[in-house]
C-alpha cells in the first residue's frame, strides 16, 4: 500500500491533533514505570509526553514516513513500523493508548482482538477517535464530489457509534467503564485550512486525479462549505469524538 502520509505537512499543520490528545494523556494517567503501547503514535509527540511521564513507551505507526519523523525527532523512543491489524504483542503492556487513529482503521473487531491480546491481565485501553457524525459536512463533500459511499473501498474512515463501539469492546472481552461521545469543533490553522486539511487526511482519493481536476474539486469543496464552516475569518471542522476506556480482566 502507497503510504501517502505527509509527516512534514503533519507536523507544520495538524498539530491540533497532538495538542488535543494531551487530554486524553490526562484520561490513560500513566504511572511512572509503566509499560504502554502508543498505537498510531504518527510522529511521536504524545509518545514523547509519556516518556517525560517516567513511562516504558513504544510507539507503533502502519506509515513509514510518519516512524522516520518520529525517530528523527526523538530517537531515544522505541518507534516500529506495525500494522494494527497485524501486530502480535502477547501480555506484555500495561496500557494501550491511542489518539486519532481508531477511525482509520476498518476492521474494529480485529484491531480490538489483537489490542486485548497485547494487554497484560488487569491492563486497560484507552483511547480517542472519530464518532459517528465526525467530519460529516467535509465527508459528505468527499462523497459528493468522488460518487463514493460509506460502503465503498475508497471511503477511508470507520466512524461508529458510541452504542456500536462500546458493544465490539465487550465482545472482545473488555469492561466497558467509560465510553463518551462529544462535539469537538476544531480550528483549521490558515486560509486554506480546510485544503490542507483534505491533502493531509484525504489524499488518496486524488490519486487518480489530475492537478487540474484536484484544483477543481478542492475549490468546488471550499466553495460550498464556506458558508458553514468559515466564521470570522477561520475555518472549523465539525469534529465529533469518542473516548473508551476498557479494562482487561
Amino acid at each position: 500500500m502507497k503510504d501517502s502520509w505527509n509527516a512534514d505537512l503533519y507536523d507544520q499543520q495538524h498539530k491540533f491533533v497532538s495538542n488535543f490528545g494531551s487530554n486524553v494523556i490526562e484520561l490513560l494517567a500513566p504511572k511512572k514505570g509503566e509499560s504502554i503501547l502508543d498505537i498510531g503514535c504518527g510522529t511521536g509527540d504524545l509518545a514523547n509526553q509519556l516518556k517525560i511521564a517516567g513511562v516504558n513507551i513504544t510507539g507503533i505507526d502502519q506509515s513509514q514516513n510518519m516512524i522516520d519523523q518520529a525517530c528523527m525527532k526523538y530517537p531515544e523512543i522505541d518507534f516500529k513500523v506495525v500494522d494494527i491489524l497485524k501486530m502480535n504483542f502477547a501480555e506484555e503492556f500495561d496500557a494501550v493508548f491511542s489518539n486519532a487513529v481508531l477511525h482509520w482503521i476498518k476492521q474494529p473487531k480485529a484491531a480490538l482482538a489483537n489490542i486485548y491480546h497485547a494487554l497484560k491481565p488487569g491492563g486497560r485501553f484507552v483511547a480517542e477517535f472519530g464518532g459517528n457524525g465526525n467530519v460529516q459536512l467535509i465527508t459528505d463533500q468527499l462523497k459528493e464530489q468522488f460518487s463514493i459511499t460509506e460502503s465503498s473501498e475508497r471511503f477511508p474512515w470507520y466512524f461508529p457509534s458510541i452504542g456500536e463501539y462500546s458493544r465490539l469492546m465487550e465482545s472482545t472481552g473488555f469492561r466497558v467503564v467509560f465510553a463518551q461521545h462529544f462535539d469537538r469543533p476544531t480550528p483549521l490553522e490558515g486560509e486554506d485550512g480546510l485544503r490542507k486539511w483534505i491533502e493531509m487526511f484525504a489524499s488518496h482519493l486524488f490519486e487518480q486525479t489530475s492537478k487540474q481536476e484536484q484544483e477543481q474539486i478542492l475549490t468546488n469543496i471550499e466553495r460550498n462549505l464556506k458558508r458553514q464552516m468559515y466564521k470570522n475569518g477561520k475555518w472549523s471542522a465539525d469534529y465529533k469524538r469518542i473516548r473508551v476506556i476498557g479494562w482487561k480482566e
